[in-house]
């Protein structure tokens, strides 16, 4: 054979054998520990690192594989000597005759600037401390990071050694085990005990301090805050301890890790992420108490938290066993709100849940939850009430003896549906099969099993449910029928739905006894009705501005100034100094209407609210307070240049939901008569993604 002819065939079968990585069967060996160092480049967004692992091999194969995204790698050495590798940017392919049950040690170093997975924030800007590095692994995969596997059944014993200038807290999963200074550079070591998939993987820098608590069982809870945020963390934790106590005893198993920390982070991807003893969650949850009753962590807390038993500690073999994740932690979560913030909530909660599932189901848009590609209100919140409806069918000895039974038995292994069926169908005195036929397997959504169980549970919803009956049948006047109803419970929701749903049937009599319960719920629900703020109900609408509760003063706010301008200036006034939730909800507007409110300031404090106002669009600012800047700056005022190119940096955000937002903004932009001009002198003093973005938007 002509040697060029060789030289082809050789090229082909590493392309062959490199393209078909990710479908070997990698049952052939089982990594067992891992040893992961990394040193932080936040500058360059860099990470110059290293990885050992540990592994056996469990039949004969010529091969081994790791996912690692668009990475240098430097060298692999397998057994203390250098290995015979491919690497085609996504996966590494360690060529090696294995024998079965063997040992064999991997290390692997390289180089990677992370696309996503590991984020660099604040550090290319001119403000101090608002600097951090965080990571996502779920959906995003930790191998843009670090060689892992982006198969949640690969489980590893992990330990991480993160290099960070020590101006700067590392936490990460596991256990703290040292730290060490090296010059301007600390190392800190963090090790874990039990192993767990690889997009669990995390680790947060930043200025932290925190606060250590520990539950029942003597689990330290460590519950991380921004120097600045001493006072929010109360409320921000509230009831964390009292959450993780009734969690170990709700389950029925012991938490199962070392230690559990709490992170917040900025302009996190998520509400929250459950990474193993370790959950990273957004910082818009960092709240006064105050805030507490509108926008608590409680839920967000909770779930994560469920998450420690029903996806670490048990863990989905793939996305078609999502259920096993998400609709339990949702469940388990609902059941401390319940619990802690009581049945009013949980009950009104699954209410509006079962309703938004039905209209889903009859719009034929209606999800199994055995589909790998359904939505989150699939697997949360069907899967939630999934689990609700199961217990009752079980009865609850069965259902808790079901739950114990299945983490006792595939306590850090990876399950599929089945697993648990296969428990609960042999613990259950009734047969399952309808449950699983009309809950996992059909798309239609079970609204009246739902329904008539959550009116039988509580009786505020069957008095709602008859109350619309009634009001649609009778001949009775509509406040006459209300008012029969609305002595007849304490229920707050009940109250705020009839008043949102039957507002036009009611008296001003009527509203001002309903601004006299002082319901937080109720005052909020008046604070929306339109068209009733006038005559003698005037004092009880601008008695709102005064409730505790960010969004009853934004609403109020907004209303009053709106439909009474020669109170104006009184309104101003009375909430100036009013910040409101970590997207400043309240002063953000408070500063478009002082602007556009005659005779509120002079020219020059008018000149300040705007520069103000138009500020909180740049990169500095969390994207939350970014995003109603921008809303609000766009319904009244054009954007200014700098607005522009804050919208630009926005739309190559992480996050897809800020991301979207601002690409829709900007394409309308770019519509606008005059504005493409703009965008094209902009191009120019742009750099990097930026500078191509937009050249991409102008050519289209």
């Amino acid at each position: 054979m002509p040697g060029y002819m060789k030289r082809v065939l050789t090229i082909a079968s590493i392309f062959l054998l490199i393209g078909s990585s990710a479908a070997q069967d990698d049952t052939a060996w089982d990594f067992i520990k891992g040893d992961i160092g990394v040193e932080l480049l936040p500058l360059e967004e860099r990470v110059i690192g290293r990885v050992r692992y540990e592994f056996t091999s469990i039949s004969k194969t010529d091969s081994v594989f790791l996912d690692a995204r668009n990475m240098q790698i430097q060298a692999v050495l397998l057994n203390g000597k250098k290995a015979r590798y491919s690497y085609d940017g996504r996966a590494l392919v360690i060529r090696k005759k294995l024998r079965p049950e063997r040992k064999y040690d991997l290390e692997i170093e390289y180089q990677c600037q992370p696309a996503q997975a590991l984020y660099f924030l604040g550090w290319n800007d001119s403000i101090a401390g608002n600097e951090q590095i965080w990571t996502q692994g779920q959906g995003k995969y930790s191998s843009h990071w670090v060689p892992s596997f982006d198969s949640m059944t690969e489980k590893v014993t992990f330990g991480i050694e993160i290099g960070v200038d020590k101006n700067y807290d590392v936490i990460a999963n596991g256990q703290l085990a040292e730290i060490q200074d090296e010059g301007e550079k600390r190392i800190w070591r963090w090790q874990m005990n039990q192993p767990m998939s690889s997009y669990l993987l995390a680790f947060a820098v930043g200025n932290y301090d925190s606060k250590r608590i520990e539950s029942g069982s003597g689990i330290p809870i460590d519950m991380y805050y921004y120097p600045g945020d001493s006072l929010r963390v109360e409320p921000t934790y509230r009831f964390s301890r009292e959450v993780f106590n009734f969690f170990e005893k709700e389950i029925g198993v012991p938490y199962p890790w070392q230690n559990y920390k709490m992170v917040p982070v900025r302009d996190f991807l998520y509400a929250g992420m459950e990474n193993t003893g370790t959950t990273l969650f957004s910082d818009a949850y960092v709240i006064d108490s105050t805030a507490f009753t509108d926008r608590n962590f409680v839920n967000v807390n909770a779930h994560e938290l469920a998450h420690q038993w029903f996806g670490n500690l048990v863990t989905e073999v793939d996305a078609s066993s999502h259920w096993l994740h998400e609709g339990f932690a949702s469940y388990y979560a609902w059941l401390a709100e319940k619990e802690f913030l009581g049945e009013d909530e949980f009950y009104w909660m699954l209410y509006d849940k079962a309703e938004i599932l039905s209209e889903q189901a009859r719009e034929g848009r209606g999800e199994s939850l055995l589909d790998p590609g359904a939505s989150s209100l699939t697997f949360y919140d069907k899967g939630g009430l999934a689990l609700l409806m199961l217990r009752k069918i079980m009865g609850e000895e069965a259902y808790r003896k079901t739950i114990t039974d299945f983490l006792q038995t595939y306590s850090f292994k990876n399950v599929a549906v089945s697993d648990f069926t296969d428990i609960s169908n042999t613990l259950s005195a009734r047969d399952l099969k309808h449950f699983r036929e009309s809950w996992l397997e059909s798309t239609n959504f079970p609204y009246r099993e739902v329904m008539d169980h959550l009116r039988r549970s509580y009786r505020p919803i069957d008095l709602f449910k008859n109350l619309s009956q009634e009001l649609t049948t009778s001949p009775a006047e509509d406040e006459s029928i209300i008012r029969r109803y609305w002595d007849t419970t304490d229920s707050e929701q009940f109250k705020k739905r009839v008043i949102l749903s039957y507002h036009r049937s009611l008296s001003s009599e009527f509203l001002k006894k309903a601004f006299e319960t002082r319901s937080t719920q109720v005052r909020q629900a008046l604070s929306l009705i339109p068209g009733s703020d006038e005559g003698d109900l005037l004092p009880y609408y601008e008695s709102l501005l005064d409730d505790d509760s960010y969004t009853t003063q934004e609403n109020a706010l907004y209303r009053l100034w709106l439909h009474h301008p020669d109170r104006r200036i009184l309104y101003l006034e009375k909430v100036k100094d009013i910040t409101g939730f970590p997207n400043k909800n309240i002063r953000q507007l408070w500063l478009l209407l002082a602007i556009l409110t005659r005779d509120y300031g002079s020219d020059v404090e008018k000149n300040m609210y705007r520069e103000e106002l138009f500020a909180y669009t740049a990169p500095q600012f969390p994207m939350e307070v970014r995003q109603l800047a921008f809303s609000l700056i766009g319904e009244v005022f054009p954007y200014s240049r700098k607005n522009l190119k804050d919208l630009i940096n926005a739309a190559l955000y992480p996050s897809w939901q800020f991301r979207q937002f601002a690409r829709n903004i900007l394409k309308r932009e770019l519509d606008k008569p005059g504005r493409r001009q703009q965008f094209e002198l902009i191009l120019n003093e742009l750099r990097g993604e930026e500078y191509e973005y937009l050249k991409k938007e102008l050519e289209n």
